[in-house]
């Protein structure tokens, strides 16, 4: 079980999150969080995570709030500044991670997946991305600019992070000479998240998560 810490942002301030240590000597990687917050959920895969070796670091983006509804939701994710978020709470999320030793990785969900692809372009010392399903606009970060391995996991009938701008997101990375990790699922928007029943699929979950965590392993082991 993982608990509650405060970390420095490279501008003074602090940030609060969910860590689990996998123990001394295990690579590091940041979770970002849904569009719901720092949720149970949240916390329940951070801990899956240091279980299965990796230490891992979830930030409070929304500074303790949580969603209860897609509207509230919706509103929170709206209002975040993804600048600020990607360039303090993420940095400063990585910044306290690279103390511990080891190399630094960066996954997310939905919001948390397009800040993946923000933190991949923007955030130096990180050395392995995973983003599932969630892409930010290219004015903010370009995946183009991704010079770290990079894994992605998107859902075929996902009607927000679409097939056709995962087919553009692949299509850039590749024309920059890169050689991004993607997966597609006979699935829908969210399908790793169990307290969605509506959307959730186990099968695919689970082949998602073991391929990111094989991914992580090799690219961020020593």
């Amino acid at each position: 079980m993982g608990q509650m810490i405060a970390f420095q942002r490279p501008d003074g301030g602090s940030t609060r999150g969910y860590l689990a240590e996998a123990g001394p000597g295990t690579p590091s990687v940041i979770l970002i969080q849904e569009w719901w917050g720092l949720n149970e959920h949240i916390q329940r895969l951070v801990d899956r995570m240091a279980a299965a070796g990796i230490t891992t670091l979830a930030p409070d983006l929304y500074r303790g709030r949580l969603a209860h509804s897609a509207d509230e939701a919706s509103h929170m994710m709206t209002n975040l500044d993804f600048a600020d978020a990607t360039h303090q709470d993420l940095r400063g999320a990585t910044q306290y991670l690279a103390q511990r030793g080891g190399k630094i990785g960066v996954m997310g969900f939905c919001m948390g997946g397009a800040l993946t692809v923000a933190s991949a372009v923007h955030v130096p010392g990180l050395s392995a991305a995973v983003c599932f399903y969630g892409i930010p606009p290219a004015g903010f970060a370009d995946p183009a600019r991704i010079r770290i391995p990079f894994q992605g996991h998107f859902a075929s009938l996902d009607d927000w992070c679409t097939p056709a701008l995962v087919d553009k997101l692949e299509a850039a990375m590749k024309q920059a000479g890169q050689a991004p990790d993607i997966h597609r699922y006979q699935a829908h928007h969210a399908f790793v998240n169990q307290t969605r029943p509506e959307v959730y699929d186990a099968t695919c979950a689970q082949q998602a998560w073991d391929r990111t965590v094989s991914f992580l392993h090799t690219h961020l082991k020593a």
